[in-house]
């Protein structure tokens, strides 16, 4: 399986493994929603909830620039006072610090959940629209979960159906915002359950070519109410990297572009998963706090150097890539001496 899949990732992408400098910026993890599986949303209420003000979301935004990132990912809790206009003025916001500081940072923002609440009555493209004028790039492909809506219930019930979450990507794609796309796994899923979830994802994919890349996320139980309540442990290693392997079997030749989640799984299994269908280490993300409040013990935050580093380890080059996939540096395997 994992020859198959290594050998599908070379054809379809090549022996290069991308990476994109970056930064996570979580607004607020103030939520509304609830869901089994997270440690990151707070009620209002919360003595650990939080919203970051304007200043301080300058700052982190200048922040990133100054590290080189290209790109910055926007991701919070529904938080229930927020309208369009809020979302809106974030993606401006953040335009204007970039500005100011003579870079162009793309902008990779609002998960279908986060469209979904803030679209209210609004039509789809309408919002897409706005948002794009306010400076957004593409849109993280989360709130996938499993696309499957009895995996749904159990684990979030507050959470959008599977018809939902397609309708929102492909209408996203349709404004010309290509998107990433997401599984979690390692919980309470069955296999058949996964198999309906790659269904959906390849037939979106052959419908709107919008996806840039696959992204499976392992299930971090340790903080949440799932991994209470139902004892489940951590996924182990080497599981972790069949089911990556079965991700890209299970695409085909729909999405070229699989990733490996570092902050999931850590950065030496994500260096060998280089060997199992991965050729995309993701980014180096500076601060991720979802996966921290689930318990995840592999830090925050990369280097571009420790993405070279795990590349070269796996004998393959690397390069920097934007968020669209476009080469900005190559970094070749070191001549032996």
């Amino acid at each position: 399986m994992r020859q198959a899949a290594d050998e599908l990732r070379r054809e379809l992408a090549g022996e290069t493994v991308t990476f994109v400098v970056n930064r996570n910026i979580n607004v607020s993890n103030i939520c509304t929603v609830g869901c089994a599986f997270c440690g990151f949303g707070q009620g209002r209420r919360s003595p650990d909830a939080y919203e970051h003000s304007q200043a301080e979301f300058e700052r982190r935004v200048e922040e990133a620039i100054e590290f080189g990132a290209t790109e910055i990912c926007m991701q919070s809790g529904i938080h229930p006072a927020w309208t369009i206009d809020d979302y809106e003025g974030w993606l401006r916001l953040a335009t204007r610090t970039a500005a100011r500081a003579g870079a162009d940072v793309h902008l990779h923002a609002y998960s279908p959940m986060e469209v979904h609440f803030m679209a209210a009555e609004l039509p789809l493209d309408e919002v897409f629209a706005r948002l794009k004028a306010a400076g957004l790039g593409s849109t993280p492909g989360t709130a996938a979960e499993v696309l499957h809506d009895g995996v749904r219930q159990r684990i979030s019930p507050n959470k959008l159906p599977v018809s939902r979450w397609v309708e929102i990507i492909e209408a996203s794609h349709a404004a010309g915002l290509r998107s990433t796309v997401t599984v979690m796994f390692g919980h309470i899923e069955e296999p058949w359950e996964l198999a309906e979830h790659m269904r959906v994802v390849r037939e979106l994919q052959e419908r709107t070519g919008g996806f840039t890349e696959f992204v499976p996320l392992s299930f971090i139980p340790f903080h949440t109410l799932l991994g209470r309540t139902h004892g489940i442990e951590q996924i182990s290693r080497e599981d972790n990297l069949k089911h990556t392997a079965a991700f890209r079997l299970a695409l085909g030749r729909t999405i070229p572009s699989l990733q490996a989640s570092w902050v999931k799984m850590g950065l030496d299994a994500a260096t060998e998963a280089l060997r199992w269908g991965v050729n995309d280490l993701g980014g180096t993300l500076m601060e991720e706090s979802i996966s921290r409040m689930a318990g995840s013990e592999h830090g925050v935050r990369l280097e571009p150097q420790d993405l070279i580093g795990a590349a070269h380890a796996a004998g393959r080059p690397a390069a920097e890539r934007d968020t669209l996939y476009g080469i900005r540096r190559r970094y070749e395997l070191p001549v032996a001496a």
